[in-house]
């Protein structure tokens, strides 16, 4: 699962689509973990807090369509961006928010 992690803000990111049972799970109770595995096997990160789960991308560009794209990492963003938001549209994508509270593990560059 790809993520995107604001440290000013403590809000991991990620996407997946309105279907899923996991948007139904923190709908209905958001309290949440995201584990990230490091370089080896003693190597880890858990990001602990409550998730919040937007509505579905509905046009192409919207606010959460635009959330979206934003996740994308610099200079991989897509070729033909309006196709792009339409095909989030049409597998009606959401965004997770998971809002940290709890942060620990063995693999934490704390430095920056």
């Amino acid at each position: 699962m790809l993520y995107h992690w604001d440290p000013e803000t403590r809000v991991a990111r990620f996407s997946t689509t309105a279907d899923r049972i996991k948007v139904k799970h923190l709908r209905r109770n958001p309290k949440a973990a995201l584990h990230v595995q490091g370089g080896d096997v003693w190597s880890f990160a858990v990001a602990e807090g409550e998730a919040e789960v937007s509505g579905p991308t509905t046009v192409p560009g919207d606010a959460v369509g635009r959330e979206l794209l934003g996740l994308i990492p610099d200079g991989a963003g897509p070729e033909d961006e309006a196709e792009f938001l339409e095909g989030l549209v049409a597998e009606r994508r959401v965004v997770v928010r998971l809002k940290v509270s709890r942060l620990y593990g063995t693999a934490l560059d704390i430095s920056g």
